[in-house]
């Protein structure tokens, strides 16, 4: 299968106010458009795109961003503050750029949302995977342990002696 977007492209995906997201700048170099003209589409068709599909991060946020991104540095400087979309906006961008290259990186970039949720949800499953086998080694443990303590205390009780009585006289 020949690929537009590669899949170290996975991590063009931030998080931010709990959404998996990307940069309108990320997006713009992968449609192959100017930024400027991406957001100018986004403005004229602004009822499509709901707090929950697309939001302008804070200063805060671009500069977490910018700190945690190399490849950002460039919005350190930028006035406006960029535009993070989340998988839903992403999709509803297809229907905003509608040039072939758009709709064939648009499908690409869902597979990487799928990636991204499939490799989350293994990692999910890898830790119940491994508190069930903590929870197994620990009930071990404690028996192993209750054990050896009934092993101590019974060494330590006195014994009765074995073989001959010597009765003693004073």
């Amino acid at each position: 299968m020949n690929s537009l977007i590669k899949p170290e492209y996975e991590t063009l995906i931030f998080q931010f106010r709990g959404f998996k997201v990307m940069i309108d700048a990320d997006l713009a170099v992968l449609y192959g458009v100017p930024t400027k003209a991406l957001k100018q589409q986004v403005k004229r068709n602004y009822e499509r795109f709901p707090e929950d599909f697309m939001f302008q991060l804070t200063k805060n946020e671009k500069e977490e961003l910018v700190t945690n991104c190399d490849r950002l540095a460039i919005l350190k400087h930028s006035s406006v503050n960029p535009l993070a979309f989340t998988e839903q906006g992403v999709s509803m961008l297809s229907s905003v750029l509608r040039s072939e290259k758009a709709i064939k990186i648009n499908i690409e970039i869902m597979r990487a949302f799928a990636r991204y949720r499939a490799l989350l949800r293994e990692n999910e499953e890898l830790k119940n995977e491994i508190l069930k086998l903590d929870a197994k080694l620990n009930k071990a443990f404690k028996f192993l342990l209750e054990k050896i303590d009934e092993l101590h205390q019974k060494a330590n009780e006195t014994r009765k002696p074995i073989g001959y009585k010597i009765n003693k006289k004073e």
